[in-house]
């Protein structure tokens, strides 16, 4: 049991920049939180904090080490929670990682209600549509909208996403018409992303992909602001129907080839394989499933 104090403490002064912070966090002196930094080092035989006068900085060891003990930690006061508290408010630490678009426009009020049923779970919310290391940054779930999951995560499936094209009819009518994909080429196409030369994929009745392959008439890493472009009669983009549903319904943008197939993206929701599900993270891929799991547009 020392030992996981000692790595308990070396996690508190890591997060907590300092010694005197570390040890007001867990509430024992000062001279106890530095005595078991020492001998963490000495049992190690490293140093794992440069604190020379006017330097504090973690050492590439004892980087190595928080990134193990923060899980080890992290292992150990769930394994209290889950068989100690069963009857008890569920509380502690849930860092989550969402699409930044999907979790403001669809998540928002959800993440907001499942918050306000749980006021005891600290939840630290990142909504940006990088891959995030889970493990390095202590990322406990993220949620992905993807055609192929990364097979390196554990991954559930817990909802779909569609896509169509879209245009204004303002811009329809003064453009040729659109009989076909091939009449794309005729046209301004919006992309999602950067890529100069940029594709997208549709599906042949026969189920096989078909590649359209373009150079986009504007560029840009927000769906939000293709829908805008759209709107305004700037040209045709691909958009998940989550982002121009509303536009949809209130016919200020409407469906290029409604026709044509576009292969669904998945839902997914991903941890680290070697991550044990607590009941936090329990609470919250439920509450994601029972949200997300109707989100299957016509």
């Amino acid at each position: 049991m020392g030992q996981l104090e000692d790595l308990r403490a070396f996690v508190a002064i890591v997060d907590s920049a300092g010694i005197a912070r570390a040890a007001e966090m867990l509430g024992i002196a000062k001279s106890a939180v530095s005595r078991r930094l020492k001998l963490l080092e000495e049992r190690y035989g490293t140093q794992l904090i440069d604190r020379e006068p006017g330097v504090w900085v973690v050492t590439d060891a004892g980087g190595e080490l928080y990134q193990r003990a923060i899980r080890i930690v992290q292992e150990i006061d769930e394994v209290e929670s889950d068989f100690l508290s069963n009857s008890a408010a569920v509380e502690g630490p849930l860092s989550v990682s969402v699409p930044r678009e999907f979790g403001i426009s669809f998540l928002n009020s959800s993440l907001i209600v499942f918050k306000t049923r749980h006021p005891q779970i600290r939840l630290t919310i990142d909504f940006d549509d990088r891959r995030v290391d889970l493990v390095r940054e202590n990322i406990d779930l993220a949620i992905r909208i993807t055609g192929t999951p990364d097979p390196i995560l554990a991954s559930t499936r817990i909802g779909t996403v569609r896509h169509s094209l879209f245009a204004s009819a303002e811009y329809l009518s003064k453009h040729p018409p659109l009989e076909a994909l091939c009449d794309l080429h005729d046209h301004q196409l919006l992309y999602f992303g950067s890529a100069k030369r940029a594709f997208w994929e549709f599906v042949t009745p026969k189920g096989k992909l078909n590649r359209f392959e373009f150079k986009p008439f504007l560029n840009s890493n927000s769906g939000l602001f293709l829908l805008n472009a759209v709107r305004s009669g700037m040209g045709i983009a691909r958009l998940p129907h989550f982002i121009a549903a509303e536009a949809e319904e209130t016919d200020e943008v409407v469906r290029v080839l409604p026709d044509t197939c576009i292969a669904d993206w998945g839902i997914y929701l991903v941890h680290s394989e070697d991550r044990r599900l607590n009941r936090r993270m329990r609470l919250f891929a439920d509450e994601m499933k029972k949200v997300c799991v109707f989100h299957h547009e016509e």
